[in-house]
């Protein structure tokens, strides 16, 4: 199985690690109840270094989103981020992924861990000219902060204006 490069942590902090998409996960520590409230009423942090990650580039990138999702690409401003789907062109869900913006013609997609492969093959086979597709999941981390203290946590520790 493959391992996070937070897995040791995980190990240290007596993390329950389980079997997902390849890769030896933490699914609880103290408890699922305690981390569910702790997420739901202040902050938590979850490892999802095994989902897949695609740089999308060039002077088509928008137009190959809209091509290849659901939702409206257009609308995204630098830095924003839009929950989607990807169809066949029969209209069945080849899997629905996170679209980022980073800027004009630099998109960055979140797509699933247990479809990293076949999403990429299908992207690929949509690909249109003058943009570059970039599989990055074996390079990249990811982790995500979530609740409602999330930007209050992550403000002190960094000065990276959050918005």
């Amino acid at each position: 199985m493959k391992h996070t490069p937070l897995y040791e942590i995980h190990k240290s902090c007596g993390a329950k690690l389980v079997g997902f998409a390849g890769f030896e996960m933490p699914v609880q520590y103290e408890g699922i109840i305690a981390e569910h409230k702790a997420v739901r009423n202040s902050v938590g942090l979850f490892d999802v270094s095994h989902m897949g990650e695609v740089d999308v580039k060039g002077p088509n990138a928008m137009a190959f989103l809209q091509k290849v999702t659901t939702n409206d690409v257009g609308r995204l401003e630098d830095g924003a981020a839009q929950y989607s789907a990807m169809l066949y062109e029969n209209g069945g869900v080849v899997d629905d992924l996170i679209v980022y913006k980073i800027k004009d013609a630099h998109y960055f997609l979140i797509i699933n861990a247990s479809n990293i492969e076949k999403d990429f093959e299908w992207l690929e086979k949509n690909r249109l000219s003058d943009m570059t597709l970039e599989n990055r999941s074996d390079a990249l981390s990811l982790i995500a902060i979530q609740g409602p203290n999330a930007e209050k946590t992550l403000k002190k520790l960094t000065n990276i204006d959050l918005g």
